[in-house]
């Protein structure tokens, strides 16, 4: 186990992030406006980054372990020199953290090359992968990611993008694609928008992105949202979109919650003012007696201004984050395994010293954390802890691309609010209502609230293993 496991167990875990650019002419740059695109959705997966690069004869591409700065170095973006690229960075919900897992992935078939990276999960991808064994597939890696790909290469009696329609009709879940060939840069969303993915422009360039703060690191103008169920195809001829399916959005809202950069707009939904938002319903539907409101770093911060602005208690700084911890800090000994949240966060005792607390976090998944939390604030002189959550509480799994636990891990599945306030020592505890979630966004549908409610857009295996190579 790395550090940023025993840091992050009591959160659900991110997906991926994928970017693409289209250039008419040669760009000398191009690599390095995909390093820095990708080092802005570095929040969105740690494990691995990769990028490869079209000069119109062949793909090359390099991928690695690690973060995107310790995957690329100067000579290596020098040597990815084309006109079109596309990039990814890796959480692994399915697969090992391996370098063969890496994405994106580069393949060779009977009509030519193309290279696709991917942010999601297919729920059908066991049953596609057997089959596509069964008549005579060779798999390199234990993603699903490689399951579209191999679908795509079969149907080489279609045109590229005819394969990639006929890819759809089979598979099944979430997944924002970014797919190059040697002249051409294609976005594919599923056709109900779980995954975001967006469109930009940079000097005539055009881009592709899961969060438009990608753009605005990279000085490109933010164009709209790839719409669910769409194709747009990027080539020399300019843009074409088509939208081969009957789409109805289900955008995952913890995007808002927890997953998505504060600066980033999804589907319309700006996230900095849907977390305030919900800071404010959250101070209106679980009021409380208190001296301040301090957020849990980083995600709750913005939750915690707007409960304080509701409810006109003071704001205040009362965790201290430690921002150069990396992922693969040694983990600490059992004899101090508390350390663990010590080590990147720390209470600010001068602020909370005899004060009653207010503390906002966007979730709780097993409780761990917060109860260290709740427990370190106490240790620094808090009066009590008040802990309030900014999303309903966790009870289902997610099986489109967020790492849950197991239902039997979950907290809120199996114990009540007042059990789960005794677990981690909270002088009271309350949740956003899943009403008070969405009014947030500002929008009244278009969610997918599986892990809330235990309905999701798209049939899940309700028995066996969730990811397709997870271990029983």
């Amino acid at each position: 186990m790395v550090f940023g496991e025993i840091m992050r167990e009591d959160k659900l875990k991110e997906e991926c992030g994928v970017f693409g650019i289209y250039s008419k002419e040669k760009d000398p740059a191009i690599s390095r406006t995909v390093f820095y695109a990708l080092i802005a959705l570095q929040h969105r997966g740690q494990e691995s980054a990769g990028i490869a690069v079209s000069d119109g004869k062949e793909i090359l591409y390099h991928k690695g372990l690690g973060l995107v700065n310790d995957v690329f170095n100067e000579k290596i973006l020098d040597d990815l020199q084309g006109k079109i690229s596309i990039g990814h960075v890796r959480y692994s919900t399915t697969g090992s953290t391996t370098t063969v897992n890496a994405q994106p992935f580069v393949v060779k078939y009977k009509n030519g090359f193309f290279a696709v990276a991917h942010n999601g999960n297919l729920v059908n991808a066991d049953i596609l992968r057997r089959d596509l064994e069964e008549k005579g597939a060779v798999f390199q890696t234990t993603v699903d990611s490689e399951v579209i790909a191999h679908l795509i290469a079969r149907e080489t009696k279609s045109d590229l993008i005819d394969a990639v329609v006929k890819t759809m009709e089979y598979i099944k879940g979430s997944y924002a694609l970014v797919l190059m060939t040697l002249d051409s840069l294609i976005a594919i969303r599923d056709p109900y928008g779980l995954r975001p993915l967006c469109l930009g422009k940079l000097n005539g360039s055009y881009l592709i992105a899961s969060e438009s703060c990608a753009f605005n690191t990279i000085g490109a103008e933010f164009i709209r949202d790839i719409e669910p169920g769409e194709v747009l195809v990027i080539d020399e001829s300019g843009i074409k979109s088509i939208k081969p399916f009957n789409a109805k959005k289900s955008l995952c809202i913890f995007e808002f919650v927890y997953f998505a950069r504060p600066d980033s707009t999804i589907d319309g939904i700006n996230v900095h003012n849907a977390r305030f938002n919900a800071g404010r319903i959250l101070a209106k539907e679980c009021p409380c007696d208190a001296d301040l409101v301090i957020g849990v770093p980083d995600s709750g911060t913005v939750a915690a201004m707007g409960y304080a602005y509701e409810s006109g208690i003071p704001y205040g700084i009362g965790l201290i984050k430690n921002r150069y911890i990396g992922r693969t800090f040694i983990q600490p000994g059992q004899k101090v395994r508390s350390l663990g949240v010590r080590l990147k966060l720390n209470p600010l005792k001068e602020e909370i010293s005899g004060k009653r607390l207010v503390m906002i976090d966007d979730s709780i998944v097993r409780g761990t954390t917060s109860g260290q939390i709740v427990k370190m604030l106490k240790e620094a002189g808090a009066k009590e802890v008040h802990v309030r959550i900014t999303s309903p509480p966790v009870r289902f799994s997610c099986y489109f691309g967020i790492d849950t636990p197991t239902k039997k891990e979950l907290i809120a599945a199996s114990l009540s609010l007042e059990e789960i306030k005794n677990s981690i020592c909270a002088d009271s505890l309350g949740y956003l209502s899943t009403e008070g979630l969405i009014k947030s966004t500002g929008q009244n549908k278009g969610f997918c609230l599986g892990c809330f409610t235990g309905e999701y857009p798209v049939e899940v295996p309700r028995e066996g293993r969730k990811y397709l190579f997870e271990k029983c």
